[in-house]
């Protein structure tokens, strides 16, 4: 890993009043310094002052400082990791643990076991670039591989955090980082909520129509005004909407347990956007890639965003298996790959069984197919950059030209192809 190199600060002269290093650091755009450095709120720059996390404590002064050449003589810009950890406990200013745990991966990474100002940065903002995450997967092997299976005294709340961390991220370090900075609020209202809101549309629509399996035979639901229908590609909103209408009971049933069970537990870890994101950007792609390669279908069901949801789970789980503690790993990965399989096998089949004159043609499965994909592609950048900026990842911008080419790509497609290529598209209901 590269190092930035930088004096963490001149010396303490005596009769000077000593800095709080917290308080008085700021972000620093000082000209030829590396972005993430720290200035004191001094007049002049001083640079990171290391000293001030030794002295900032009375006790410490009145004691009399150590000289700082004690802990750098060298002057390199680093000091031992043991060292710091020292003064930051002496000296009352803890970190919690899951980020003793990093400075200890840190100190493991480096064969000095050295932590240079910029790491401590890192450490401290919880901004985790990609060369810090390395930096810590090479050095975690400090860390108890089952150590938060040994935690005392958790409630069932924490019981469940750490169920969450050891099903969802592949790295210890990460599962500490994400156990002791969890808070319970805001909760996972996203997949909550959508899932909420498609039983209350199919209840709504299954009382109505005194129908609770295969409700797309039924010529009144494919009047909804939220069915995607190729005859109503102009109304822009059916190309999200659709995901509240469900073919029935097996297919909600099937889509609102894995959002629950896979998707809950994603958007507890990596955050309402980038779960928010990820599944509307599978519900998008499916609409649209049937407007492509099955013109004539309507669409209906979540499945575009839970198939991008689970593969993208079952894909970095795959990438990551050594380091995935789940349990029954396998034979949950086989369950479930044989249950997404039956799922399109069912929207196969429904597509092209013999319609009801009443009703049109079936909708189709594409949805299921441009939702794996997205996942496969879009998602699994996403769960693969935890704590992580998404704008600094070169993948991310390969992702999403890739996914905005698509975009354009198809909304010329709905424009004009139907009409240069002449497509028979069924009267809307």
């Amino acid at each position: 890993m590269s190092r930035v190199k930088i004096r963490w600060g001149d010396p303490w002269r005596p009769g000077t009043q000593a800095p709080v290093p917290w308080q008085l650091l700021r972000p620093c755009g000082h000209r030829g310094l590396a972005q993430g450095c720290w200035e004191t709120a001094s007049p002049s720059w001083l640079g990171p002052a290391l000293w001030s996390v030794g002295w900032a404590h009375p006790q410490a002064l009145a004691g009399g400082p150590t000289p700082p050449q004690q802990l750098d003589p060298e002057n390199t810009g680093f000091i031992g990791a043991d060292t710091f950890t020292g003064l930051v406990h002496s000296h009352e200013l803890p970190l919690d643990p899951a980020k003793l745990d990093m400075l200890v991966a840190l100190a493991q990474s480096n064969e000095r076991g050295q932590v240079c100002y910029q790491e401590l940065v890192d450490l401290i903002s919880s901004k985790r670039s990609s060369s810090f995450k390395r930096a810590i997967a090479n050095g975690q092997r400090a860390l108890p591989r089952d150590g938060l299976l040994d935690e005392p005294g958790l409630g069932v709340y924490k019981r469940f955090v750490r169920y969450v961390a050891y099903e969802i991220l592949p790295r210890e370090v990460d599962r500490h980082w994400y156990f002791y900075r969890h808070r319970s609020c805001p909760p996972p209202v996203f997949m909550a909520s959508v899932t909420l809101a498609q039983i209350i549309v199919f209840l709504c629509y299954g009382a109505r129509l005194n129908k609770w399996v295969l409700q797309t035979y039924h010529p009144e639901y494919m009047k909804s005004p939220l069915v995607y229908h190729p005859g109503h590609r102009a109304r822009a909103w059916r190309f999200l909407t659709y995901m509240f209408m469900h073919v029935g009971l097996e297919q909600l049933g099937f889509n609102a347990l894995l959002q629950l069970m896979i998707g809950v537990p994603l958007e507890m870890v990596h955050g309402l956007l980038r779960i928010s994101l990820l599944y509307l950007a599978g519900v998008l792609a499916g609409s649209l890639t049937v407007s492509i390669t099955d013109m004539r279908a309507p669409v209906v069901g979540g499945s575009g965003g839970v198939y991008a949801l689970c593969s993208a789970h079952l894909a970095n789980v795959v990438m990551n298996w050594a380091g995935m503690r789940c349990p029954y790993k396998l034979l949950r990965m086989v369950l479930a790959l044989v249950c997404m399989s039956s799922e399109v096998g069912r929207a196969v089949w429904l597509r092209f069984s013999p319609p009801l004159p009443a009703s049109g043609p079936q909708p189709s499965f594409m949805a299921h197919l441009a939702g794996a994909v997205v996942g496969v592609s879009m998602g699994l950048t996403i769960l693969r950059s935890y704590e992580e900026r998404l704008r600094d990842q070169c993948g991310w911008w390969v992702v999403l030209l890739a996914y905005g080419t698509f975009l354009l790509f198809a909304i010329f497609w709905n424009i004009f192809a139907y009409d240069l290529l002449g497509a028979h598209i069924p009267p809307p209901p």
